[in-house]
């Protein structure tokens, strides 16, 4: 499973990009688009098998978008949503010029408030 990889590569950019408040976190967005192969139900499962193993990540929660995939038309100069795996603009012509649905990134990092005094 795939998955619990991707969980544990999340936590750890997150522990480098903040080294200080990482403990603060109670939320992260991420983005996959859908030739990223992730699946939400299996991502959210291991998301929550990795906070399991580590109770000090019990408060966080994880949102995940799926992006469509979106290619670009070189003969129309038009960006246009892949479906069923078509691979072909409005105009007929076919693309494999892929602008979204590969990637995989965290989006959103959410940080407990601070209650001031």
């Amino acid at each position: 499973m795939h998955e619990l990889s991707i969980v544990k590569d999340i936590f750890q950019t997150l522990e480098e990009a903040y080294p200080e408040t990482f403990r603060d976190i109670v939320g992260v967005e991420i983005q996959a688009g859908l030739l990223s192969n992730i699946q939400p139900v299996l991502i959210h499962n291991a998301f929550e098998a990795y906070k399991e193993e580590f109770p000090e990540y019990a408060e966080v929660e994880l949102d995940v978008e799926i992006l469509p995939i979106i290619a670009y038309c070189k003969d129309c100069s038009k960006e246009f949503e892949v479906k069923f795996h078509r691979f072909v603009c409005e105009c007929g012509k076919g693309s494999d010029k892929i602008v979204q649905g590969e990637e995989l990134k965290i989006s959103k990092v959410t940080f407990k408030k601070k209650e001031h005094e």
